[in-house]
């Protein structure tokens, strides 16, 4: 591959993950063609990019910005995931699929770049364990509005159960 070319993939490489500050590196060189398309197509849903490029033009591709950590001691065939929600969503769909008993042994996570620090497999898998934006906002609003909810209930309790008696004795009731 000339210069010229190197530098044509390496530059849209680069455009393609300008601004991602996470991803995974995974190994799918075993799958079958069949198979990586069913897979990228699972990916694609659920927002996730796969791009598979050659180590070195990736380097190239990345040096200077939060991904170069990935690639500082890869060696032997790599696919770059990237998107999603959060890195805690990546992991998760990644992580899932990895474990799918279609594409088990087959597509393996290799190690992930979280913060500007790399991450092993072990520790992306850990981290796809814990729970997404969503489900932690979920948990805040959860936390923040609880309170509130059993005060209204402390408040509302008493009331309803005199306005339950009074109109008991309006409607000539026990008395």
């Amino acid at each position: 591959m000339s210069k010229y070319v190197k530098d044509l993939v390496s530059n849209y490489v680069a455009s393609q993950v300008n601004g991602v500050q996470d991803a995974l590196l995974v190994d799918m060189v075993k799958m079958t063609a069949n198979e990586a398309n069913v897979l990228r197509g699972e990916l694609e849903e659920k927002g996730v990019r796969l791009m598979v490029v050659k180590n070195t033009l990736a380097r190239r591709a990345v040096k200077g910005t939060s991904l170069e950590p990935l690639f500082a001691t890869l060696g032997g065939s790599a696919a770059l995931c990237w998107g999603s929600e959060d890195i805690v969503s990546l992991t998760k769909v990644v992580c899932g699929l990895a474990d799918d008993k279609r594409f088990k042994d087959k597509f393996i996570v290799k190690c992930g770049v979280m913060d500007n620090d790399r991450m092993d497999a072990d520790m992306v898998k850990n981290v796809s364990t814990w729970p997404s934006r969503t489900e932690q906002l979920a948990m805040l609003v959860g936390q923040i509005l609880g309170p509130g909810a059993n005060l209204a209930a402390a408040l509302l309790g008493p009331g309803s159960t005199v306005a339950g008696q009074i109109a008991s004795k309006a409607e000539g009731g026990e008395e």
